[in-house]
């Protein structure tokens, strides 16, 4: 049979290759979605990855990409939920899309994912299968710029409550809520100062904090339906 397959969304840059690259070096076969294609996914497939192109702002999308995954594997070790749009407000000539747009990539492509994959978790040494949902430290306070992604991101969020009592005791299903793990290229000095100055910890702790936070709940024999927070102790300020 080889090395169980990971599914991870989103995996083209930044923290979902990060994640990829983690598999791989674990001896996972890798599953890897990305809307883009770059450089990093030749890499990827170079390691032995198999890099499916999707499309997650269409149902039609949606089921594409569902069809693909089975037909490379009928058994999954985890799916991680990486894959993410974003926009503002006031950068969206229309409300209605923009909303429409969050709630696309952030909860419907997620939610027809685990419905159509969820019987193909199987951990194949006794225990627990594994989803995890990347959702954001926004989720707890909102954000008057960015109000449909916080939605649609609460709204991922509570899917993982469901799921975790769908799918238990067979699988696992948790949510990592991170803030301000790593700015982008362009952001300037004042702005990350003022960005690190929002939590306790006042660092950007990179991607690989994430690929342990990944690593410890797939690892976790015990933990289910939870929110695990990776914000530097950002809520408590």
């Amino acid at each position: 049979m080889g090395n169980p397959h990971i599914l991870i969304t989103g995996a083209g840059q930044r923290i979902g290759l990060s994640l990829a690259e983690n598999f791989l070096e674990q001896g996972y076969q890798v599953i890897a979605s990305y809307r883009t294609r770059r450089a990093s996914i030749e890499r990827l497939e170079t390691r032995g990855a198999k890099c499916i192109q999707a499309d997650f702002s269409s149902d039609d999308g949606i089921r594409s990409f569902i069809e693909n995954v089975k037909s490379v594997t009928s058994s999954l070790r985890a799916i991680v939920h990486n894959a993410s749009d974003w926009n503002a407000e006031k950068y969206a000539d229309c409300p209605a899309s923009l909303i429409n747009d969050m709630m696309q990539v952030h909860v419907k492509a997620p939610y027809l994912i685990n419905l159509a994959l969820s019987a193909s978790l199987d951990a194949d040494n006794g225990s627990c299968a594994d989803i995890i949902h990347m959702t954001d430290y926004v989720v707890q306070k909102g954000s008057h710029k960015h109000i449909a992604y916080a939605a649609s991101k609460a709204a991922l969020e509570n899917l993982t409550l469901s799921f975790a009592q769908q799918l238990a005791p067979t699988v696992k299903v948790n949510s990592i809520a991170p803030a301000l793990i790593m700015f982008n290229e362009g952001d300037d000095e004042t702005y990350q100062k003022k960005a690190l100055s929002k939590s306790l910890l006042g660092i950007a702790p990179g991607a690989n904090e994430v690929v342990k936070a990944v690593n410890y709940l797939l690892e976790s024999d015990y933990m289910t339906g939870q929110i695990l927070k990776l914000d530097g102790g950002r809520a408590l300020k």
